[in-house]
């Protein structure tokens, strides 16, 4: 281990390289992203709370997805409008470690919610009579506590693991938040275990959930070509576009930045940091988007909820004019 006194203690985290001084010009957008990711998923998580007709497995489980969504937006959002707003850049190591836990572990958990929404659509549509007694409320909540628990204590090491190393090399991050793979690049040290268990640790998580989502997704194709009427069979495969869009969104953006991370060193760093901010950027933006437009029940909820919104105001103005 080394010395404390050869640990850099700040981190130089990076805006888009071309534009130097003009990052300013990305603020707005990026924070309207996560405006929007918030007002989505929060205003999913309250209809899903406040309807008695929404506290049925399908629907929790979109609300821990909005949760996790929620989780990944507030981990990055200090750091990234940090620099598009005030072009600030330092982070202290330390904040930087428990920035860097915090994201692999809502990412880990995202992970599992994905799961877990495969696997309910599969026992909705092969055994639609026995969903309810198969997949209860109960059994839900644990499934939960254990995609919680499980992102919790496969990350846990991770800090402590890179927390040990000087970097004394470079103290110049790729992206605008801190990363795992980003960080260790810079020790100045062997960073075989951090790496060995890195990789471990994405098995155990995003390896071994995508090949449950994928076996559940072969099972589900199989049981909607059983089924004869074609009106049923497109309606039974509809049931899935939410859940398809959502692991896309997730899994397609973190392949290939593990991909130019480990593989491809040498490439731009503008690809890396696009890829980067699409895997934690979209999924929160496009998800609330995505379950609002294609699940009738809340998309009628939140057209009534902003319906009689419209009219409460609308009451209180000609409340005013009357007085």
């Amino acid at each position: 281990m080394a010395a404390p006194g050869n640990v850099s203690k700040f981190f130089i985290l990076s805006g888009i390289p071309e534009l130097e001084d003009n990052q300013n010009f990305f603020a707005f957008p990026l924070c309207l992203l996560y405006v929007v990711a918030f007002l989505g998923n929060f205003t999913i998580l309250v209809i899903i709370r406040r309807e008695e007709n929404f506290h049925q497995p399908m629907y929790i489980l979109l609300a821990m997805l909005a949760v996790t969504d929620i989780g990944v937006s507030l981990t990055t959002m200090p750091t990234v409008l940090g620099i598009f707003w005030f072009n600030y850049y330092r982070i202290h190591l330390d904040s930087c470690l428990i920035q860097m836990y915090f994201l692999h572990t809502f990412a880990a958990m995202e992970s599992g919610v994905l799961v877990a929404m495969a696997v309910d659509r599969l026992i909705a549509i092969r055994d639609p009579l026995r969903y309810s007694s198969i997949l209860t409320n109960p059994l839900i909540l644990k499934i939960g506590l254990v995609i919680v628990l499980r992102g919790l204590c496969v990350v846990f090491p991770i800090p402590f693991l890179t927390r040990r190393f000087p970097f004394n090399k470079s103290h110049l991050l790729t992206h605008s938040y801190c990363l795992h793979q980003d960080v260790i690049r810079l020790a100045g040290a062997d960073t075989t275990i951090n790496s060995i268990y890195g990789l471990v640790a994405v098995l155990m998580t995003k390896g071994v959930d995508s090949t449950f989502i994928v076996i559940s997704y072969i099972l589900i194709l199989k049981a909607v070509l059983d089924i004869k009427a074609n009106s049923a069979r497109l309606k039974a495969f509809s049931t899935c576009v939410c859940h398809v869009c959502a692991v896309l969104l997730f899994y397609i953006p973190l392949i290939g930045l593990s991909v130019v991370h480990r593989f491809w060193k040498n490439t731009s760093h503008l690809l890396t940091i696009l890829m980067a901010d699409v895997y934690l950027l979209f999924p929160p933006v496009i998800n609330p988007v995505i379950y609002s437009i294609k699940t009738k029940p809340i998309r009628q909820k939140i057209v009534k909820v902003f319906s009689d919104q419209k009219i409460r105001t609308l009451d209180s103005k000609i409340s005013v004019l009357k007085v």
